[in-house]
């Protein structure tokens, strides 16, 4: 079980620098080919305490919806920071998660058959 553990941290950890550079890239302006910008308002956002890490709402969301990652974004969206999550569930299903990332609040879910597993509500 401990290998378990010791995988999820290291993959929470590649995710969260994963989802920092998408980050950076999805804020991108135009202006900038090298999202050099983008990434230091990720970073500082997170920073300011304006973006929970990854790894917090990976764990989160697990309970909740447990499958495996297969995109994260963080966009900023109507003055709000929001992590997009693309999910694969058992069954090939495909779930995709819209969250807000100062507090992991459910913002909008979409997919087939989205009950939450294992008895746990969302988070509003």
């Amino acid at each position: 079980m401990a290998a378990v553990d010791i995988t999820r941290r290291q993959l929470g950890h590649r995710l969260l620098a994963v989802g920092l550079g998408c980050a950076a890239l999805a804020v991108a302006p135009a202006g900038r080919a090298d999202g050099r910008d983008d990434h230091e308002r990720a970073r500082r956002a997170f920073e300011a305490g304006e973006v929970m890490p990854l790894r917090v709402l990976l764990e989160q969301v697990e309970r909740t919806y447990p499958g495996q990652v297969l995109e994260v974004e963080l966009e900023r969206e109507d003055g709000r920071w929001v992590y997009e999550l693309k999910l694969l569930r058992g069954g090939g299903e495909m779930l995709e998660l819209e969250l807000d990332a100062r507090d992991g609040t459910l913002l909008k879910l979409k997919g087939r058959d989205v009950r939450p597993e294992r008895g746990h509500g969302e988070r509003r």
